[in-house]
């Protein structure tokens, strides 16, 4: 009884809270169908313009282009040192262990802003300002602790009997991770290079510290052109981004279960 009594007050509690982050996509989702030449909500007009706009802008397209390449890149090296570290921090259980978790997921712990300073300041004198590599390191910076996060609990979720039955049977260290483990703790994989992938191609805070020139990503080239426009052409650009994020999120949940994602395929 007392459940039914508290159910109703904390799903409103839920539904204002999924009505208060929507409140920007419904009002940024308009504003990409405005056939007007500066933002004004609602839109008088409504055309496709922008959505056309975005492939003919040069400095746009390049960035979407660096931003993917460079979102791959990092959830690939994420994955690399992810997969190791959070196998060694939860079966190796170590002294250390819980020191080299605290020590990967430290960059959470503290705000972005901060983060890219310091960052600038120890790439400053390597020469990786402005560069391609360093914004990669960077991103990484942030991509490793929540890789780690997501891997260690598809590692804790996984039965270690498991892996005990296929080394009583003869199986040898490397057969047992590769034949027994990965393949179990595959859907946390999977989750930890979407949000990765995510969380580097939207990233900003840092890349403003660090891109130049050279090489400046999506999100860095979408706050250049609101500096000196007020134009429907970023909302276009977000409706898109929101689009690929709902599409990552889609793929894990129909490939191996949002659930299932989070908890190492239990």
């Amino acid at each position: 009884m007392e459940e039914a009594r508290t159910s109703w007050p904390l799903k409103i509690l839920v539904l204002l809270l999924f009505a208060f982050l929507l409140v920007p996509v419904l009002v940024v989702i308009p504003l990409s169908f405005s056939g007007e030449n500066t933002l004004r909500f609602p839109p008088t007009s409504w055309s496709l313009r922008w959505y056309g706009a975005i492939f003919q802008n040069q400095r746009i397209m390049s960035g979407f282009r660096i931003s993917a390449t460079l979102a791959t890149l990092v959830t690939i090296l994420t994955l690399a040192i992810t997969l190791p570290a959070a196998y060694v921090i939860v079966r190796l259980r170590t002294r250390g262990s819980e020191f080299l978790y605290n020590v990967f997921t430290a960059p959470l712990l503290l705000p972005t802003i901060v983060l890219g300073l310091a960052i600038l300041i120890i790439f400053a004198p390597l020469g990786l300002l402005g560069t391609f590599t360093g914004i990669a390191l960077g991103h990484l910076v942030l991509t490793v602790p929540y890789g780690i996060r997501v891997t260690a609990t598809a590692l804790a979720g996984l039965a270690v009997p498991v892996e005990e039955a296929a080394a009583t049977l003869g199986a040898r260290p490397l057969v047992v991770f590769t034949r027994i483990t990965l393949p179990l703790i595959a859907p946390g994989l999977l989750s930890a290079a979407a949000l990765s992938f995510l969380v580097s191609f939207d990233e900003l805070v840092i890349t403003l510290f660090l891109a130049g020139p050279r090489v400046s990503t999506l999100p860095f080239e979408m706050f250049r052109h609101l500096e000196t426009r007020s134009d429907p052409l970023i909302a276009a650009i977000a409706v898109l981004m929101i689009a690929l994020t709902l599409g990552a999120v889609m793929i894990v949940h129909r490939t191996v279960g949002l659930s299932k994602s989070f908890a190492g395929g239990r």
